[in-house]
This record gives C-alpha cells, sequence and structure tokens, in this order.
C-alpha cells in the first residue's frame, strides 16, 4: 500500500497554499487531514466550501452527527478532532462519551443521534422507528436532507483518514 505523507505548504499547488495560509491564521495550523485533501488541486477547496455551507442543523448538532458518524466508521482521527470542535460548541466530556456510544440525554438529540448513527452503518437506510422519532422531535424534511449531506461530509473524511493513516494532530481521544 502507498505510504502517506503530510504534506507542507511547499508540497502543494499556489492554490492550496493559499488555503494552508487562511488555515493557519484561522485555526493556527493546518490540521494533517486537510493538509492530505490538498494532494488534490481543488479538492480542499472543494471540500471546505461543502463542509462550510449553511445548513438547518446547529453546531451542536452538526457536531454530535460527526462524533456519532466517525464512531461507527472506527476514524480516530475525527474522534479526536470532534471531541475538540464538541467542546467547544458546549458538550461536556460526558455527553461528548455518550454521543459516541450512540445517544445523548438529550432527547432530541438523542433522536438525532440513533438516526445518524443508523443511516451511517445501514448505507443510507434506516428503520422506520428511527425517522419517526426523528421527526417527532421536531425535526424537518430539511433537517433529514441536511443530516443525510453532514454523515456524507463526515464519512469521506472518515475514509480518507482510514485509508491514509496520517498522523492525529489532536489529543487522542479515549476509547470506548
Amino acid at each position: 500500500m502507498t505510504q502517506f505523507k503530510v504534506p507542507t505548504r511547499a508540497d502543494v499547488s499556489s492554490n492550496n497554499q493559499s488555503i494552508f495560509d487562511n488555515l493557519e491564521k484561522a485555526l493556527g495550523f493546518v490540521p494533517n487531514l486537510y493538509a492530505t485533501i490538498a494532494y488534490s488541486d481543488h479538492g480542499l477547496a472543494r471540500f471546505l466550501a461543502y463542509q462550510n455551507a449553511k445548513t438547518s442543523l446547529n453546531n451542536k448538532e452538526k457536531e454530535a452527527v460527526n462524533l456519532i458518524v466517525s464512531e461507527v466508521n472506527g476514524c480516530v482521527y475525527c474522534q479526536s478532532a470532534h471531541t475538540v470542535l464538541g467542546k467547544m460548541n458546549g458538550f461536556t466530556d460526558e455527553q461528548i462519551l455518550d454521543i459516541r456510544k450512540g445517544g445523548s440525554l438529550d432527547a432530541k438529540l438523542n433522536a438525532l443521534v440513533k438516526l445518524a448513527a443508523d443511516i451511517t452503518i445501514n448505507r443510507g437506510n434506516a428503520s422506520q422507528q428511527k425517522v419517526d422519532d426523528f421527526f417527532s422531535h421536531g425535526y424537518s424534511n430539511e433537517n433529514m436532507v441536511d443530516l443525510i449531506l453532514q454523515i456524507s461530509d463526515k464519512s469521506a473524511m472518515n475514509y480518507l483518514h482510514n485509508f491514509t493513516k496520517i498522523p492525529i494532530d489532536f489529543p487522542v481521544a479515549p476509547e470506548l
């Protein structure tokens, strides 16, 4: 199998160098997984536009989806990154672990997490009970579409890390 190394700013196209500079300003560093996307001349810009697009899900809901999808897909990099981001969005360590285990004490968030896990496990399919529970907690068709898009965003990153196994540059999330 080809060994992937994390490209440096000098290794990527001038377009991606500009994106690296923006990430450095915004985050203080270029996360290794983003840097790895920069092997593609257009991939990083395309992915960041997709990831940062407006959605009907709030930041906590997006992080809950990111955490459970990363857990289902076995991506330690994304589990680690979204543990940090989850805390930045108001989750406690205990809440993050609960979400990664597949639930939440908050009933609405619990319905979202359970459906996201079911969709991820079943490759786009889900039990009618979980779908009904999602809608009974006030979620809409718009939320459903945005949930699927969020799952696809996170699954792509999970697959990229699971394939490349580039180094994790966040505090490593605890094993469950």
